[in-house]
């Protein structure tokens, strides 16, 4: 039994409750599905990593960083963002290790939002955009992609945005879609934006996994786009260690700053042994360059194994996801699409409408192939085996 609290409360989320994720996570639990749904890999990460984190451990690397994180590591930041991508950040003002990617997003948003503003963002969109912007006292203003490639839509944002706009929230590689920015993409933005005050939040999390050859457009391969950026990746989702916590941010001086002022009071530093195993081993590029070629083999693994399967694939050209698309031989909600698949098939996916606040339904389920061979053979047998319904 929990504990009663005499204490009257105002909730400042309160049509936020358990998400998606838990849910479909218990369930899954209880017929012990093969997990498709979580965009978090299974497999362990380089040996020398968590070799690495051992030694900063047994050297006494085991107290507070400094509060903008550990500077060789962000002077490899900084020459990394410089060689791939063409912009120079300052090592000690530009660069900031966060506690996680999300609290990177906090800390951007928290620092430079106010109440009053208004924050443009596309859904489907990773699920605490609008949660965090809402707790600054602003307005989240949801666009929709454009379906069947979740284009962005420039003749939408131009007539969503007001004198309150203050900031608009980028994701690419995008989650869930797959869809990436294109150079068409980041010119109709700098013009969009261009003699404003609007900052561009952009989460590049997935920045090395991008397919078939092609560049990550983010917002440090365009001058004027970087100029009023926040961009936001993760060490996590890099080097196969979500659950180390360890993302870092770029932004110009100024904003910078504000984005510190909350940082310094929200976590003050990230964890401080993964700072300098990060900094040890990606020394070494490849750790990061190889990891496009490493996910297109999962990729393309299991878009063969799902040929004959009943569902429609879209394309992924980043990220560690896959769509699939079933209303051709289902007329069922996609809720109900993924709690049949896991209660009668065993397998487990997330429902796209999970990715929208008024839950657009678009038939359409989310996979992650972020997973070991045998369990991306597994699940694509079990969904080979769904019967029309």
């Amino acid at each position: 039994m929990t504990m009663q609290t005499p204490v009257q409360f105002r909730s400042k989320l309160p049509d936020v409750g358990t998400t998606i994720f838990t849910v479909i996570g218990q369930l899954s639990a209880q017929h012990n599905a093969i997990n498709l749904s979580q965009g978090a890999p299974n497999f362990s990460p380089d040996p020398k990593l968590i070799a690495g984190v051992n030694k900063a451990m047994q050297d006494n690397h085991n107290q507070y960083a400094s509060m903008t994180g550990f500077r060789p590591l962000k002077t490899l930041i900084a020459e990394k963002v410089a060689t791939l991508y063409g912009s120079h950040y300052d090592v000690d003002d530009e660069i900031l290790i966060t506690a996680s990617a999300s609290e990177g997003l906090y800390s951007a948003i928290s620092g430079l939002v106010h109440p009053g503003d208004e924050v443009i963002y596309f859904e489907p969109s990773f699920d605490s955009y609008a949660p965090i912007v809402r707790l600054q006292g602003a307005t989240p203003v949801a666009l929709k992609l454009a379906l069947p490639d979740f284009t962005v839509d420039w003749d939408e944002v131009r007539a969503a945005m007001t004198p309150r706009t203050r900031m608009i929230i980028i994701n690419t590689p995008h989650n869930p879609s797959g869809q990436v920015f294109s150079a068409h993409d980041l010119d109709m933005l700098a013009e969009l934006t261009r003699n404003t005050d609007i900052i561009i939040l952009s989460d590049e999390v997935y920045e090395h996994i991008v397919f078939d050859g092609e560049r990550h457009h983010g917002m440090a391969t365009h001058p004027a786009l970087a100029e009023r950026s926040v961009i936001v990746s993760s060490f996590g989702k890099t080097f196969h260690v979500t659950g180390w916590r360890v993302g870092y941010c770029l932004a110009p001086a100024e904003l910078m700053n504000e984005i510190c002022k909350v940082h310094q009071f929200l976590m003050f530093s990230a964890d401080t042994p993964m700072q300098y195993a990060f900094a040890e081993y990606m020394a070494n590029p490849e750790t990061y360059l190889s990891l496009a070629a490493f996910y297109q083999r999962k990729r393309d693994l299991m878009q063969s194994l799902l040929v004959d399967s009943p569902f429609k694939l879209l394309p992924s050209a980043g990220s560690f996801f896959l769509l699939a698309k079933f209303e051709h031989f289902s007329d069922e909600s996609d809720s109900e699409m993924v709690k049949r698949l896991i209660t009668q098939y065993g397998v487990a996916t997330i429902p796209l409408s999970a990715f929208y606040t008024d839950g657009t339904d678009n038939k359409l389920i989310r996979l992650s192939f972020a997973k070991d061979e045998a369990t991306l053979r597994a699940g694509a047998q079990a969904l080979c085996q769904v019967k029309p319904r």
